[in-house]
């Protein structure tokens, strides 16, 4: 029986649908397999919903430094930009 998905030539870079992105356990093309954010696949629910809390974790504290950052650069309510351009 034909295979759902080519696998690639290359053995460094395996195919996405091989492993648990997370748990890096062999997926079956025999059993479910969880998708997020398109090209990531995933054994089971629990794994998945990890991978997306995880996710959800590091959104949430970028965007408090990046807020943290912004309110150490402004002056009486006015943005100070801190970024140096170079040209040649």
């Amino acid at each position: 029986m034909d295979s759902y998905y080519v696998r690639f030539v290359e053995k460094d870079e395996p195919h996405f649908l091989e492993s648990c992105s997370l748990c890096r356990k062999t997926l079956s093309l025999n059993f479910d397999i969880f998708m997020y954010r398109g090209d990531m696949a995933f054994c089971s629910q629990e794994c998945r919903q990890e991978q997306i809390e995880s996710d959800e974790k590091k959104a949430k504290r970028w965007r408090k430094a990046s807020t943290s950052s912004r309110s150490k650069n402004s002056v009486a309510g006015k943005t100070v930009r801190t970024e140096t351009l170079v040209v040649s």
